[in-house]
């Protein structure tokens, strides 16, 4: 690609994520994007044939590899000894959360995209990818513990699914990345402490 293209194709990005951001994916308009960056429609379509591949161009890459990497971190944690989980379940969960949550920092407009813009595109269920991910691996954890109290699905269904809702509120918001870290290792102990109450080993 030319320097030309790469020019081009940087106006649109730039325009295409002000647009998604201000009116969502639904309500933005490929008029405006165009207009904005500068360039003919014919231009945008040269390199995306349609709204969602824009879409998809701008936060694809960024959505798959949080959600790859999240999916890593619990299967490895799941491969470790039951001692060893048990032992090291905080140090662990906590070090893999603030290292994804700094990725989504370092790519925060992708991320708002996703949070805040995606309805109608394959990206508005990332709390949802998620939370099916934490709760396979909710369900692994039990098994490293003797017994423990039976716990309604819908409650942990509802307490994981909140615990994402929290921290994702912390990049919604853009707090300053020093805060942002000192919130999420404040929010993990607050989930933290709750669980082990629920599982019975606090």
């Amino acid at each position: 690609m030319g320097e030309a293209e790469k020019t081009t194709l940087a106006a649109i990005h730039k325009a295409a994520t002000a647009e998604f951001l201000e009116k969502g994916f639904k309500s933005a308009s490929l008029r405006n994007i165009v207009k904005t960056a500068g360039v003919t429609t014919g231009a945008l379509y040269g390199y995306y044939d349609s709204k969602e591949g824009l879409f998809e161009a701008l936060v694809g890459e960024k959505y798959d590899y949080f959600i790859t990497e999240y999916k890593n971190a619990q299967e490895k944690f799941a491969e470790l000894p039951e001692s060893v989980q048990r032992e090291k379940m905080s140090d662990y969960s906590s070090e893999q959360m603030e290292k994804l949550f700094l990725y989504a920092y370092e790519n925060l407009d992708a991320f708002k995209l996703i949070l805040l813009c995606s309805e109608g595109t394959r990206f508005s269920n990332l709390i949802d990818e998620l939370t099916e991910i934490e709760s396979k691996g909710t369900h692994e954890f039990y098994k490293t513990f003797d017994a423990i109290p039976p716990i309604n699905p819908q409650l942990e269904h509802i307490l994981i699914t909140g615990m994402f809702k929290a921290y994702f509120e912390i990049i919604i918001h853009e707090m300053p990345p020093d805060d942002a870290l000192n919130l999420i290792k404040q929010s993990h102990n607050f989930y933290l402490a709750g669980w082990l109450k629920i599982m019975g080993q606090a």
